[in-house]
């Protein structure tokens, strides 16, 4: 199983936050605490990452207090893709998709109230190929986070993902 990665002296003072989502147990929804621990194993110069499991707005408050430019919320969403497709989820497609999560609120009121003190809020989802108790991330998914990580230093609008 995946390891938790503590939100405990996060550098505040970059400009982009990577804001990760899911549970670690739950199969693919695992992929936002995998990108979460890469980045805290490898930083990435500019960047900070908060990790914020199933209850993402418990990190609010840290991503108030570090005011950055850019949030880059990342999570396994069913886009309808093959598993492993990573898209960026355009704000009016978040509340078709969000009415049933297993997160504790739709990531769309998540999203508008960082919009509100954000100025770049970039929503990236991942396909999972199952999301599912104790099973394990799968390969795809898998290689769908280490590209995200790999984008990251040189992050420009959409970063190179395709809008669904």
């Amino acid at each position: 199983m995946g390891e938790s990665v503590s939100n405990d002296d996060v550098d505040l003072s970059v400009s982009n936050i990577v804001l990760t989502v899911g549970n670690s147990m739950m199969g693919d929804d695992g992929a936002g605490p995998l990108l979460a621990k890469m980045i805290k194993d490898n930083p990435i110069s500019g960047w900070s990452v908060l990790e914020g499991g199933s209850m993402p707005e418990d990190c609010l408050h840290l991503i108030r207090k570090a005011q950055p430019q850019r949030v880059i919320v990342v999570d396994a969403a069913d886009i309808g893709e093959q598993a492993g497709e990573v898209r960026i989820i355009d704000p009016e497609t978040i509340v078709d998709m969000y009415v049933v999560s297993t997160h504790s609120l739709p990531l769309n009121f998540l999203i508008d109230d960082l919009k509100t003190f954000v100025p770049e809020v970039i929503f990236v989802g991942i396909q999972p190929a199952i999301v599912a108790f104790s099973f394990p991330l799968t390969e795809m998914v898998q290689t769908a986070v280490e590209t995200i990580y790999q984008r990251l230093p040189e992050w420009q609008g959409s970063g190179g993902f395709e809008h669904c």
